[in-house]
């Protein structure tokens, strides 16, 4: 196989190390990735200025843009070849919920699957993770699977991963996303210059983590395994909105 592994948290960060060991085991595992830190990125292109890419080894390019324009790039002009998956991650930290908006982990592998490719995106379950290896090893078997079982056009699968050993993890479950309540304020401060300045508040916490979501599986220490589809369309609320724009008039 040839597989594209991507992330948000940089190509230096232990997550993506451990994927790209773990992919490197199933074929050519070529690794395209930010030079830094770029969580929260989600689906952001760089449109203002080009973009640097850097080999820093035979099979590691480092980027200087989000994990979207790493993907795109990728698949677009840096490698002379096709890739058979892309896979994201391992992130270091959840992407669950409402998480997955601002996710450039789960953003790199939506670009992927814009660009035609079957993708995964993975996390571990933890903001403090020490279990990578129980990623890598979910990820190795979830790609082995999707090369003799193909997963249906346009699906992306967003993979949570409990940060425990991988003999604890009780098996695999499909999952919906489930909810936060709304993030906290905004924290003004003043530098020293006297300038105002912002940090963007904490995420807000768990509203829905009934039974079925992918919070209340990683709770019980099952892998969630949740599909996605970029169509944002709320299906439901066609007839409703419909109504609504008839009294417009």
């Amino acid at each position: 196989m040839r597989i594209l592994i991507a992330n948000d948290d940089g190509y230096q960060s232990p997550g993506i190390i451990a994927l790209h060991e773990a992919m490197s085991r199933l074929g050519e595992a070529i690794m395209v990735a930010p030079d830094r830190n770029r969580s929260g990125a989600s689906n952001s292109l760089t449109l203002s200025h080009p973009i640097h890419v850097r080999r820093q080894a035979s099979d590691v390019y480092a980027v200087e843009g989000t994990p979207t324009d790493c993907v795109n790039i990728a698949l677009s002009g840096l490698l002379d070849h096709g890739v058979d998956i892309v896979v994201s991650g391992i992130n270091d930290g959840p992407n669950m919920g409402d998480d997955v908006l601002y996710s450039g982990t789960v953003a790199a592998a939506m670009e992927g699957r814009f660009l035609g490719q079957p993708a995964i995106a993975l996390s571990m379950a933890s903001h403090e993770p020490k279990h990578f290896a129980t990623g890598a090893s979910t990820a190795e078997q979830l790609v082995k699977h999707l090369k003799t079982v193909p997963m249906p056009a346009g699906i992306v699968l967003n993979v949570n991963i409990p940060d425990v050993p991988a003999d604890e993890i009780k098996g695999l479950r499909l999952t919906r996303l489930g909810t936060r309540h709304p993030s906290a304020n905004a924290i003004k401060q003043e530098t020293p210059r006297g300038d105002t300045i912002f940090w963007i508040g904490p995420a807000g916490s768990i509203n829905d983590n009934s039974d079925g979501t992918d919070f209340h599986a990683v709770a019980e220490n099952f892998v969630s395994v949740t599909p996605l589809t970029t169509d944002l369309t709320s299906v439901e609320m066609l007839q409703p909105v419909g109504e609504w724009l008839e009294t417009l008039s």
